[in-house]
This record gives C-alpha cells, sequence and structure tokens, in this order.
C-alpha cells in the first residue's frame, strides 16, 4: 500500500511540473505566516497534554513541522535552500501545501489526535478547488514523508547508561529527596545519544571544564548562589526573584510563544515565518542534545549537594549549610554544567537575532502567565507581572541564563558556559542552514 502510494504522489508531481514548464511565482508577501503559527501552538499544546515537554518528542515534532513547511514553500518559490527535500519545483498553493505537510507530520506523531488534526488542516484547504487540494497534498505528503523518513532512527527516545560515581568534590549526587524523583533516576542521558537536526554530531561544541573545587573561581560561585539562591535570601532583589521564577518555563514553549508574536509584529510572510520557526526549533533542539553531552561528560554536582556536603569538598573556604535550600525547594535530577535552560534559550535568541532583519539590538516584550511553583509536577503559580521586557536578544539570552542562579540551581559558570553555548549552536544554524537561494 506504501509504495502505491507513493508511485501515485510521483506520477501527480511529475505532471504538475511538466504542465508547469513556466510556473507562476508564488505572491510570498500576501502569503499569510497564520498558518504557521496555527500549527506551532496546536502542536506544541498537544505535545505539552501528552508529557508536560519532559521528552524530546514535541520539540522533533514541531520541528519536522516546520522543516516540511519550510521545503514544501521553497519547492513552490525558491527563496531559500531547503533543507532535505529534492524533488522537482511545483506551482501549487502555498498555504493550502504547508497546511497538508504540517498535518502528515503531526499525525505520525500523533495518531490519537488525528480528528483535531484535520479540523486545523480543513480551516486552510477550504477555500481552493478539488484539483488544487490534489496537487498541495501530493507535495505535502511528499515533503513530509522525506522529513519523516530523514529522522526515523535519529535515537531521540533513547535510553543511555548512566552509572553513578561515589561521592566526591564536584561529583553529580543523588538526591531524590528533593528532586522528587525514584532512587537512582537520571533524567536526559539518552538525550545526549541521539542525532542533531544539524549538527554534525552531539558533542561538536564542547565546553571547558568547570573549576576546580578548590579554586577561587568555584569559592566566589559558590558563595553566590548559597547568597542570592538560597529560600530566604535578604540579598536578592525582587525583580531578582521575579526573573528566577518567571523564566522556568522551558524553551520550545516560550520561544515559540514569542516567535508568534514577532510574527504578527513584523508582519512576517510565510516563508521568513517559516524558516525562523525551523531554525529556532532546530536550534533549541541541537542546544539540548549538545548541552546534555556537555552535562554526562562533566557530571558536575548541584548546589544543593555542595552547600549541604561543603565540609567534605576539601576546600577550606566554603562553609556547609545543612539546612539550605533554594528559592524554588526543587533541583532538577540531572548533572548542572552547563546550564540547558541558558543553552536552549540563547540559542533561540541568536537565531531571531540572525533571521528577523533588525540584528540583536531589537526590544521586545515577553509574557509569561504562570510557572511551576517548584517541580515538574508542583501546581502552577501565578506571575505577576507576566511581562518582562528587554533591549535586545543577548540581553534576554543572558537574563534566562542567570536566573538559574537567582533560582538556586546553577552556579555562574553554568549560566556563563551555557549562555556561550547556546549563541554558538544560534549562530551555527544561522550560518549554515537555509540560507538564501542562489
Amino acid at each position: 500500500m506504501k509504495n502505491y502510494t507513493y508511485v501515485l504522489v510521483t506520477i501527480t508531481l511529475f505532471f504538475v511540473t511538466v504542465l508547469s514548464c513556466s510556473p507562476k511565482k508564488a505572491n510570498i508577501n500576501s502569503s499569510k505566516a497564520t498558518v504557521a503559527s496555527e500549527w506551532n501552538k496546536k502542536i506544541i499544546a498537544i505535545a505539552v497534554a501528552e508529557d508536560n515537554l519532559l521528552t524530546l518528542k514535541g520539540l522533533r515534532t514541531i520541528t519536522m513541522v516546520h522543516l516540511a513547511m519550510h521545503d514544501v514553500l521553497n519547492t513552490i518559490d525558491h527563496k531559500y535552500e531547503r533543507y532535505v527535500y529534492k524533488g522537482e519545483y511545483v506551482n501549487t498553493d502555498p498555504i493550502a501545501a504547508v497546511a497538508y505537510a504540517a498535518y502528515f507530520v503531526s499525525v505520525d506523531q500523533y495518531p490519537d489526535k488525528k480528528g483535531e488534526l484535520e479540523i486545523l488542516l480543513n480551516r486552510w484547504i477550504i477555500d481552493i478547488s478539488d484539483d488544487e487540494k490534489t496537487i498541495a497534498k501530493s507535495l505535502g505528503s511528499a515533503v513530509a514523508n522525506a522529513i519523516l523518513k530523514q529522522r526515523s532512527k535519529d535515537g531521540f527516545d533513547s535510553e543511555a547508561d548512566y552509572t553513578w560515581h561515589p561521592m566526591g568534590p564536584g561529583v553529580y549526587a543523588e538526591f531524590n529527596e528533593h528532586s522528587g524523583t525514584p532512587e537512582g533516576f537520571v533524567f536526559g542521558a539518552g538525550w545526549a545519544a541521539a542525532q542533531p537536526f544539524m549538527l554534525p554530531n552531539p558533542n561538536h561544541f564542547i565546553v571547558p571544564p568547570p573549576p576546580k573545587i578548590t579554586s577561587n573561581e568555584y569559592t566566589k560561585a559558590f558563595n553566590e548562589v548559597k547568597k542570592m539562591g538560597s529560600s530566604g535570601s535578604k540579598s536578592r532583589t525582587v525583580d531578582q526573584t521575579h526573573l528566577a521564577m518567571w523564566w522556568k518555563e522551558f524553551s520550545e514553549r516560550s520561544h515559540n510563544r514569542l516567535l508568534r508574536a514577532l510574527i504578527i509584529k513584523e508582519n512576517m510572510n510565510l516563508w521568513d515565518a517559516s524558516r525562523t520557526f525551523a531554525l529556532m526549533n532546530m536550534a533549541i533542539y541541537d542546544g539540548y542534545i549538545n548541552v546534555f553531552d556537555n552535562k554526562f561528560h562533566y557530571n558536575h554536582w548541584r548546589p544543593y549537594t555542595a552547600i549541604r556536603w561543603a565540609a567534605n569538598d576539601e576546600n577550606p573556604d566554603t562553609e556547609p549549610d545543612l539546612e539550605w535550600n533554594n528559592l524554588h525547594k526543587h533541583t532538577y535530577p540531572f548533572p548542572s554544567y552547563p546550564s540547558a535552560h541558558g543553552t536552549a534559550s540563547t540559542s533561540a535568541m541568536t537565531v531571531l537575532a540572525n533571521t528577523l532583519g533588525k540584528g540583536d539590538d531589537y526590544a521586545f516584550t515577553m509574557v509569561q502567565k504562570e510557572v511551576d511553583s517548584a517541580g515538574f509536577f508542583s501546581g502552577k503559580m501565578k506571575m505577576n507581572p507576566s511581562t518582562r521586557s528587554f533591549n535586545s536578544f543577548s540581553e534576554a539570552g543572558m537574563e534566562a541564563s542567570m536566573s538559574r542562579v537567582y533560582l538556586g540551581i546553577h552556579f555562574r559558570y553554568d549560566s556563563e558556559e551555557g549562555y556561550k553555548l547556546g549563541a554558538k549552536i544560534g549562530n551555527y544554524a544561522a550560518d549554515n542552514f537555509l540560507k538564501l537561494a542562489n
């Protein structure tokens, strides 16, 4: 059956190409980007409902969807280089074609949501003829299948082995009473074994080692997070407390919401919006893979362990506090260095600085109405105020990175190296993928 379908799609696209030797250029500027934003919002909502974005499935799906949209559009009008699809150029309705591509990728990943996805699909194909639907559907299906085939063995759900090491200075240690996870559980080890979308391999960018536990740099970072990240800190300002909690949401959710707003603000066309969505989500996805590879390579401990166990860290300048707790009284169950949140957030912000045509110095406001009060399943708390404003994308990336120090779950060097890594990944995406066509 699959081979029969493939033959029909190929024949359809062949005759479309033959009959369109001099295809009419699609009107890029008049093509609404709303279709891309609607699919983005829908798939993220499905992913949140299924696993709260605690796996790579949702981010992987939304990345494949936007890459499929991008390749469809640039098979209709070759403005940017395509990602994977190499078929002949086709003249068809761009909105219908990207809707079909998004539908076929989404329903492949979330077959139980087929009814919901069909409703969204039908919104975007209702006003075209049956012949146009046939052509758009054939192109959307061909591109979706190319993306799905390429990613079919990418190991996004791999379960890598993790070996616990004896307790020692700087060594990641279990604290299941603080993370709320089962004994022996560690999060994200398999992420380091997944295939990136654009980086040559999971360890493409290797960060330098964290400072030695006996060094002045470590002592300074230790004292800072102990003071500024504690639950009862009298040194942390009201604004620092606000930003620490406000930035807790995963980057794939907060930054896609931001981009949907910026697409409206900048009146972006469908080609540019789809490209930006694709680059940004590739950067976030590969950011997670690359940072988790570094995390499990260095296996560095969290402030919660470091502060409570400081009497044994062989550093005479660090004082233990056996009752110390961080701001939200929770620590995520995976190694500290470098910061994954800093990496993912900054990779996304760096892509936006490279793609919106305005550079890094761009004023914008982000909205965050509620966040987890502590861990992943702790219940929500409302943010007041719900907005934070920035003068540049790099400023936002740095604030996202440093928020983890004020939250008490990262050292400063974790956040700074996460920021640097994210900037490298974001620039790599913009410099090497989906570039302007020659």
